[in-house]
């Protein structure tokens, strides 16, 4: 896209300047974002709790580093891991929205959210999946979800005319990338429960909150499947944009040269999102002691819909 202006970046102590008539915009070069791990059903030894490695891979790929957040720890530790992140990742999974870790520790990170943005202090959120049903939870306070007979199926966006394009999550995307989008089953869903347009709809809270991007149908039930919201940097999708590139084990994966740039494009805005965070940890110590690159991902494809998992104690 050709701008009307022209934008010159000079790189120092590692941030970037970028001039825009006149105006610095300083940028984190180095974003770290927390990814929340969620409970093993039936957990043998030393497997309480873990995060699908297509998370970590998604998020490395588009330049940043990613610290495992785990469930049932104090408000005081997450509140100090707030502190130290650039954004959080709620990723999807199989456990309860109203009583599990995961669900305690992400009303924590979206209510510090929401104070630190309310307060000018720029911190994003992305839920996918099962963190796309809690984001609709955590800001209408009531469980509006229907079933769907959406649970294994690649599908097209049906983009809401004149919002999408419009977004600050699609409007940097390539024409033809999104013209793929629209005509080309290149989302993969994996869920049997979904927010109607109809339930969107009749809630004034999510309504005020939220701008639906796009929705699709199951054949019987319209459903919202991107969604961000109006005054916050908060984003959310049904679909499972980090599978294209890094999930092998289920065949109704699209991994076709655009299903590719999906993945790349979705993480390259989400972590260009986190640039614009600047909280840091108190120590380089700590931020090393922090990262997901001291824990192992094991192989788990031949049994698992996950080609690699991390674990956690």
């Amino acid at each position: 896209m050709i701008h009307l202006y022209l934008a010159c970046l000079f790189t120092f102590s590692n941030a970037v300047f970028a001039y825009h008539i006149g105006t610095p915009i300083k940028t984190n070069e180095r974003p770290i974002i927390g990814v929340l791990a969620q409970e093993v059903y039936d957990p043998p030894p030393h497997r309480n709790s873990y995060i699908a490695a297509s998370y970590v891979k998604f998020l490395e790929s588009a330049g940043a580093r990613v610290v495992p957040l785990m469930i049932n720890k104090s408000d005081d530790e997450y509140r100090r891991l707030f502190k130290s992140i650039n954004g959080v990742l709620f990723p999807g999974g199989g456990v309860s929205l109203e009583s599990s870790g995961y669900s305690k520790a992400a009303g924590i990170f979206y209510r510090l959210a929401l104070e630190a943005n309310s307060n000018g202090d720029y911190f994003p959120v992305w839920g996918t999946c099962l963190g796309f049903e809690l984001l609709t939870l955590l800001t209408s306070g009531k469980l509006l979800l229907s079933h769907t007979n959406t649970s294994g199926i690649a599908l097209p966006l049906n983009f809401t005319d004149g919002k999408a394009i419009d977004s600050r999550l699609f409007k940097d995307f390539p024409e033809d990338l999104m013209k793929s989008l629209e005509t080309e089953p290149l989302t993969e869903n994996s869920h049997q429960w979904s927010l109607t347009t109809e339930n969107f709809t009749k809630s004034e809270t999510l309504k005020k909150f939220y701008r639906v991007l796009s929705t699709n149908t199951d054949g019987q039930n319209e459903f919202v499947s991107t969604m961000e919201a109006y005054d916050f940097p908060i984003y959310a999708t049904q679909w499972h944009p980090e599978k294209n590139a890094f999930e092998w084990t289920r065949p109704y994966i699209p991994h076709t040269p655009s299903a590719i740039k999906t993945t790349f494009y979705m993480a390259y805005f989400f972590v260009n999102e986190a640039r614009k965070s600047f909280h840091s940890f108190p120590s380089t110590e700590e931020e090393e002691n922090a990262l997901i690159y001291n824990y192992k991902p094991e192989y788990t494809g031949p049994q698992s819909a996950f080609e690699q998992i991390y674990f956690f104690d």
